[in-house]
């Protein structure tokens, strides 16, 4: 009898810890989340409505993180030197996607890392000049994405603004050396002022220093208007870059809605949100098996041009009618 309950007590006790041992195991058994590994050349504090949008389009393919897919992110800080670095850990983690959208120097990184592990882009220039992919229609081996074309329309820009300022006016532009859009950005815009009979002088800046140099030489110029080029770098710093130019009444123009809404007097460019989110789809799309060389790049469709009618006021602007007419927001 006593050996009876000693035998009950023991089978008891074993299928006890059996029982509390088979949700352990069951877990264990589950396969691991996928993992997008997110590089970029900035910081996530300058970017949280771009990661919004480029969520969203992942969204659309089903794919939330935390439920189906982790997301591993690497923010450069503004420190392009650091992207090799960065890159090559994501490797090392095995990822499953490399996702650069809103950094072509991270997109350069990852190319440069990598002939395997798919990467998906969203950029502001012509990808095949940059050497990004072979062309728009048949992008490569592991890589694709979205462009917004955004250095190729710096003309349009300088066309605009001309409609604003007086005529002996003296055009600027401010450009970041480092950045692999800087060159392309100068092309275009130094055909476009070629065809205008406007000369257009080039400001450098790659640091906070350089950019707060500009100006102080941009105040001492009689008449100065500044464009300012299609840069991460400088987008990270658009309220640094709008207060400058509010401070020393320079009339600007920019390729992005955020300088606008931030206080910069006017802005024409793509809708740089819905190319992030077309970029969060087509990593969506890859995830779930699709390869990139089937992805052609998709190019932007959608522009905006925004004005800032208390920045023209309070420089002495007058937005003449037809210009008003075709902007797609006035900001009053």
């Amino acid at each position: 009898m006593q050996f009876d309950q000693l035998d009950r007590r023991a089978f008891n006790t074993l299928l006890g810890g059996t029982i509390g041992v088979w949700p352990f195991a069951a877990r264990a058994q589950q396969p691991a989340l996928p993992v997008i590994g997110f590089l970029h050349t900035g910081s996530l504090d300058q970017n949280v409505k771009r990661v919004a949008a480029w969520r969203k389009g992942l969204s659309e393919t089903g794919f939330i993180e935390g439920q189906n897919v982790a997301i591993e992110f690497r923010w450069a800080d503004g420190r392009v030197d650091r992207l090799p670095e960065l890159v090559a850990d994501l490797i090392r983690r095995q990822v499953a996607v490399i996702a650069t959208p809103g950094s072509t120097d991270g997109a350069l990184a990852a190319k440069s890392a990598t002939t395997t592990v798919p990467i998906v882009f969203a950029v502001g220039g012509d990808v095949v000049a940059l050497g990004l992919v072979a062309s728009f229609s048949r992008p490569g081996s592991n890589i694709t994405g979205a462009t917004s074309l955004n250095t190729d329309i710096a003309a349009k820009r300088l066309g605009l603004i001309r409609q604003l300022v007086p005529q002996d006016a003296r055009y600027f532009v401010l450009v970041n050396p480092t950045s692999a859009l800087a060159q392309p950005f100068i092309k275009d815009l130094q055909i476009g002022a070629a065809s205008l009979g406007l000369d257009v002088e080039i400001l450098h800046a790659s640091t906070d220093a350089e950019i707060h140099a500009a100006f102080a030489r941009l105040s001492q110029q009689p008449g100065a208007v500044l464009l300012v080029s299609t840069d991460a770098f400088f987008f990270s710093r658009h309220i640094q870059i709008v207060t400058l130019a509010s401070h020393h009444a320079l009339p600007a123009i920019f390729d992005n809605r955020d300088y606008t809404m931030a206080g910069g007097l006017m802005s024409y460019g793509a809708d740089f949100y819905d190319i992030l989110q077309l970029a969060g789809a087509y990593t969506g799309r890859i995830l779930k098996g699709e390869k990139p060389a089937d992805l052609p790049v998709v190019q932007s469709t959608k522009f905006e041009f925004v004005i800032n009618l208390k920045t023209a006021n309070a420089l002495g602007l007058t937005i003449p009618p037809g210009i008003l007419a075709i902007a797609d927001e006035v900001v009053e």
